[in-house]
């Protein structure tokens, strides 16, 4: 597999409104098939690096159902949207720059926290099990626009997911690992027992 060209067929998959703030590079070193951070508010561009020694490993339909999960995941976090928590960051950012005009120590200390806290809120909704099944379904929507149909989408990514925990040598999948095979095996018709509500709300 030549990184370069899979690059170019990787970005191709990927939506339109994704390419533009999305980077693909190759990272050989990495011991996971796949890797992101967590993208930071002042941190425009989308980075995903993928170890391709390792990578080649799944088929190209495992191959694009785990990008195109990895993209929706990271262009759904949004650091400034109308939402309680983001207008209590912004509140307590307004704030500290108040109180720290006015030279008040305690003032900016509270505003600096309120800040603080609903930061660490946004990130954890960004890392609930909720944002990664979204990621999950949003992928084979596109995916459905790429040609695959609903349930082989479902399929591929929950193969996927195992594939991958196979390669990177774990012994088991994690909770939220599992909450989504779940989720996927009921889209793909494998089984009749779905995710309950409280793990989607």
């Amino acid at each position: 597999m030549e990184p370069t060209v899979e690059i170019r067929r990787l970005f191709d998959l990927m939506p339109a409104s994704a390419r533009m703030m999305t980077k693909i590079i190759s990272k050989p070193e990495q011991a996971k098939v796949i890797d992101i951070s967590f993208p930071l508010p002042w941190n425009w561009e989308r980075l995903i690096c993928i170890n391709f020694d390792l990578w080649r490993q799944l088929t190209k339909s495992q191959r694009d159902l785990l990008l195109l999960q990895t993209v929706s995941w990271l262009t759904a976090v949004k650091w400034f949207k109308p939402d309680i928590y983001q207008v209590i960051a912004l509140t307590g950012l307004l704030g500290a720059l108040v109180e720290f005009l006015q030279t008040d120590a305690l003032g900016v200390v509270i505003a600096g926290g309120l800040t603080t806290l609903a930061g660490f809120r946004i990130t954890a909704i960004n890392r609930s099990q909720q944002s990664q099944l979204n990621a999950d379904e949003n992928a084979i929507e596109v995916a459905q626009r790429r040609g695959y149909s609903k349930v082989e989408a479902a399929q591929h990514l929950l193969s996927a997911i195992e594939t991958v925990a196979k390669i990177e040598g774990y012994a088991a999948l994690d909770f939220t690992e599992l909450i989504r095979c779940q989720n996927l095996r009921a889209i793909a018709g494998l089984s009749s027992i779905g995710v309950p509500n409280d793990y989607k709300n």
